[in-house]
């Protein structure tokens, strides 16, 4: 089958659908990649992504029969998802957290100078940072990975924190300082892993995608998005989540923290696979009672 691959045109963005790519062709398919400018793209440096700013051009073209499937970044897909699309398939994920970057490398987050500036794009990391180090003064820095870790070098800011998973797989992971544990900065629910869109009509399609789709990496991100749905909370929201799985026993961190630094709250549940979706809610709403109210 010849598969039209609907991505952001970034150099991101087309790595990263490029390993969607290479699997489909591995099994047989030809894929064609087709770049599509989105909101988030075009904003100005100093806006504030809202939801599914980098998802909804994207899952339009589809809808609209311009490409046959489309990949996004888990973590950017809105909760509430078209009806007439379908996550079908969630085939890699990256190292989920996120990490300091300096321009002199080897430092870490409570070695940082008072007063330093930390840029970084989102409500949750800026919260995680002043909780951890309300000393430090947080600027808003948005654009993609190369245009931020450009930035620093420019010294607009003397940190930046982001995201590992791009980081990595732009082949920039000798540039990272620290890895930062989730307790410390809790990812965004889905961090690091690829969701791989299709129209939910198109049954042979999803069933070819389904070939590619990691079952664990499924359970991990619905139990993550989970947390943040139960919130009240939206994908911008400063609550972050994390699962991890050790056989039958799934560990759960999730996490929120106010924008100014303040309130934050760690909670880590032990649970079965079939237990982890309502102590995922349960913990959701917690959290939305603490953060979000």
């Amino acid at each position: 089958m010849r598969i039209r691959l609907g991505t952001r045109g970034s150099r991101l963005a087309l790595i990263q659908s490029g390993l969607v790519a290479r699997r489909l062709r591995d099994a047989g398919h030809e894929v064609d990649l087709v770049p599509i400018v989105t909101e988030g793209d075009v904003r100005p440096p100093g806006m504030v992504p809202g939801e599914g700013v980098f998802v909804a051009a994207i899952a339009n073209a589809l809808l609209a029969g311009q490409v046959d499937i489309a990949v996004h970044s888990a973590k950017d897909v809105p909760l509430v998802e078209d009806p007439d699309l379908v996550i079908a398939a969630y085939p890699e994920r990256a190292d989920p957290r996120d990490v300091l970057i300096t321009r002199g490398g080897d430092a870490t987050l409570d070695s940082l100078e008072p007063g330093l500036a930390v840029g970084t794009d989102s409500p949750r990391r800026t919260g995680f940072v002043l909780a951890a180090r309300p000393d430090l003064r947080v600027v808003p820095l948005h654009g993609n990975v190369d245009t931020r870790l450009r930035r620093l070098d420019e010294g607009a800011v003397g940190a930046l924190v982001i995201a590992a998973a791009g980081v990595d797989r732009l082949g920039e992971g000798r540039r990272i300082d620290q890895r930062l544990e989730a307790r410390v900065m809790a990812p965004a629910p889905g961090q690091g892993a690829l969701a791989v869109q299709a129209r939910a009509s198109d049954g042979e399609l999803v069933r070819i995608l389904r070939g590619v789709d990691s079952s664990e990496i499924r359970f991990a991100v619905e139990v993550e998005r989970e947390v943040l749905k139960a919130s009240g909370g939206r994908c911008s929201a400063p609550i972050g989540a994390l699962v991890s799985i050790n056989g039958n026993a799934v560990t759960l961190l999730a996490a929120g923290v106010r924008a100014d630094g303040t309130e934050k709250s760690v909670e880590t549940t032990e649970c079965t696979p079939r237990e982890a979706m309502a102590r995922a809610a349960e913990a959701g709403q917690r959290l939305g009672e603490v953060v979000l109210r």
